[in-house]
């Protein structure tokens, strides 16, 4: 896999983060391989110097690409039937230990990771998938999980809308990350709870496409006076496996991309550090300056100088939404 590098050596030390954008495909819908291929990735960035590395959504163990191409909203279609079975018992459970190699490699490493997982979550009675950003720690401890507010367009017909929970930040050298979703990223207020944390380093994953990326992550940092990585999946006609449920279908009615990543990292000032890469499965790795934010803060501060909690304010629910409370 290609590296592909934009270092600073020169910056002082107590400014520099030394990002990494992983833009892989997923062993499509098997999580337990996807997972192994994740945590090389991880250690590639790692042996890049990087202290912290992201990955597309949704990419363990993988997007819901065939919905667009069978039909996915067919009531009660057999296909549609047995493909969401697979795809839920792939699914994350993160209770059960399944991200705890990639905590492991987090701790060796000492780097901190963002990762976009389908969770199967206990909390909900474990038959529902949510599109979950983690947060794992360098030092090996998930930080936060948040699942997607509002799932986009046709994923509503797989993923369930999440909550406020996850809607943290946290510190990571003279940094404070937080991140969103794919097109939640479009969300003002979602945006807002962020930018009113402290945060200065944005992370937005997708699942890929040139479509999203080109524009959007210059117009968040633009807005947040941050650094913005945008990390995109990849996903080609021939990582379809040949036995999965419908593949003829999935494969006749789709381009050489299914999504031809997009992924780039773009400056407090809106310009890109390294612009979008497509058609290709890369590591970025690049040093981060956080003199810049503070520039940039000089004339735009969205929740500092430049806001007016006394006229707008927002009011934000974190507590992880359930249907039972049990009380002993």
């Amino acid at each position: 896999m290609e590296v592909l590098r934009s270092f600073q050596d020169n910056l002082p030390a107590q400014d520099r983060l030394r990002v990494g954008l992983s833009q892989i495909a997923p062993i499509w819908l098997n999580r337990d391989e996807t997972l192994k291929k994740i945590e090389t990735e991880t250690i590639r960035a790692a042996e890049e110097g990087c202290q912290l590395v992201t990955f597309g959504e949704a990419l363990l163990p993988g997007y819901p690409f065939w919905l667009d191409r069978t039909g996915g909203a067919r009531f009660n279609d057999p296909l549609q039937k047995e493909i969401h079975g697979l795809y839920l018992d792939q699914g994350v459970i993160i209770e059960r230990g399944d991200l705890d190699p990639l905590c492991a490699i987090a701790k060796t490493h000492k780097i901190a990771i963002y990762l976009g997982v389908m969770e199967r979550a206990p909390d909900r009675g474990g038959h529902t998938l949510y599109c979950s950003l983690v947060y794992i720690a360098e030092t090996g401890e998930i930080g936060s999980v948040h699942r997607k507010l509002q799932p986009t367009y046709e994923e509503r017909l797989v993923w369930g809308p999440g909550d406020g929970h996850g809607l943290r930040v946290h510190p990571l050298g003279p940094f404070t990350v937080g991140g969103l979703n794919c097109w939640e990223n479009w969300m003002p207020l979602a945006r807002a709870s962020l930018y009113g944390q402290g945060e200065n380093l944005h992370i937005s994953v997708w699942p890929g496409g040139l479509s999203n990326t080109h524009d959007l992550p210059q117009v968040l940092a633009k807005e947040g006076r941050s650094y913005v990585i945008a990390t995109s999946g990849l996903m080609r006609r021939e990582d379809v496996p040949q036995d999965f449920p419908g593949a003829a279908e999935i494969i006749a009615n789709s381009t050489e991309f299914l999504a031809n990543g997009g992924s780039c990292l773009v400056a407090p000032d809106g310009s890109f550090v390294v612009p979008p890469q497509t058609d290709q499965e890369v590591l970025i790795a690049a040093d981060i300056d956080m003199g810049k934010v503070r520039e940039e803060r000089q004339n735009f501060d969205p929740a500092g100088h430049y806001s007016r909690p006394d006229v707008t304010h927002l009011n934000v629910n974190r507590a992880r939404l359930s249907t039972v409370k049990f009380e002993e």
